[in-house]
């Protein structure tokens, strides 16, 4: 019994330290967050109205029915108009999400758009600059579909195979007449759901920002060769904590009397060496440099 006694007290201490060791984190913790339910349904309805637009451009006429003689004439039909361009139009709508990124620097809806980010337009610039970046992943995985488009693609098609009668409703008889997103989300799968996503729009949202902080925001500058350590950081989430150096407007096109000169740029870049670079030198620049 004694021996009972401390082999439990040895456990509970064992389970005790290892407790405070490891420090358990959730997928929020790591940045992942899923889409909702509202979310799903404004990426599923913009998507299949895209397909729907890139089908309707058709113009062909095609034969409908069948007969097993080949007497009886098929009836015809406007494409634009047939349950084809419905099939073809739903079929692989939700594999189109696939193309879609993650946008870490938005907080709503708008987080989930095709295009890279800027988060990682800032990152791929830093690398192509020769700056190391660490994130905890393979280079080659960094424009893979993250977990939360992968999971989203998912959510899509759950709820197109749920609504597919909604949907041939409003193909039938309200197309042309009703907002797709209306039918499908407002009025059917968000009926007792969340919709604030619905009128979260992009665009007003940049002008907004643009007149609210018109100043450009400053970046750090790291030098060539230097590293960048993006792991457990929440700076991959946040682009204003990094950014790298951005050509100036200059030049001809600009008005700008000058000259393109040789001028020697000699840096170290990477593992490269850049010499005798052309560079615009502005008329002003290149007096005062000839003066000394």
């Amino acid at each position: 019994m004694f021996f009972c006694k401390i082999a439990l007290l040895v456990v509970s201490a064992t389970f005790v330290i290892c407790s405070r060791d490891v420090e358990v984190k959730t997928e929020e913790d790591l940045g992942v967050k899923y889409a909702n339910t509202c979310e799903v349904c404004k990426v599923l309805a913009m998507e299949l109205q895209s397909s729907l637009d890139e089908t309707g451009k058709v113009r062909d006429v095609i034969e409908i029915g069948y007969s097993l003689d080949d007497i009886q004439p098929k009836k015809k039909t406007k494409y634009q108009k047939s349950e084809l361009r419905l099939i073809e139009s739903i079929e692989g709508v939700c594999e189109r999400i696939l193309e879609y990124n993650i946008h870490k620097e938005r907080q709503d809806s708008t987080r989930f758009a095709k295009g890279m980010s800027q988060t990682f337009k800032t990152l791929h610039g830093l690398v192509d600059k020769g700056v190391k970046v660490d994130l905890g992943i393979p280079y080659e995985l960094w424009d893979k579909p993250s977990a939360e488009i992968t999971q989203l693609k998912s959510q899509c098609e759950t709820l197109l195979e749920n609504n597919e009668a909604v949907i041939e409703d409003w193909y039938w008889n309200l197309q042309g007449k009703k907002d797709l997103k209306v039918h499908l989300c407002l009025d059917h799968a968000l009926k007792d759901a969340d919709k604030g996503c619905m009128y979260e729009d992009q665009k007003n949202k940049d002008s907004q920002e643009s007149k609210n902080d018109p100043k450009p925001k400053e970046t750090v500058k790291p030098e060539s060769g230097s590293s960048v350590n993006m792991q457990n950081s929440n700076a991959m989430y946040d682009n204003e904590n990094i950014g790298y150096d951005e050509l100036p407007e200059q030049g001809p096109e600009h008005n700008e009397p000058g000259k393109m000169e040789n001028v020697d740029t000699r840096g170290e870049k990477g593992d490269r060496y850049e010499l005798n670079d052309k560079v615009w030198i502005p008329e002003e620049l290149k007096k005062q440099r000839e003066e000394l």
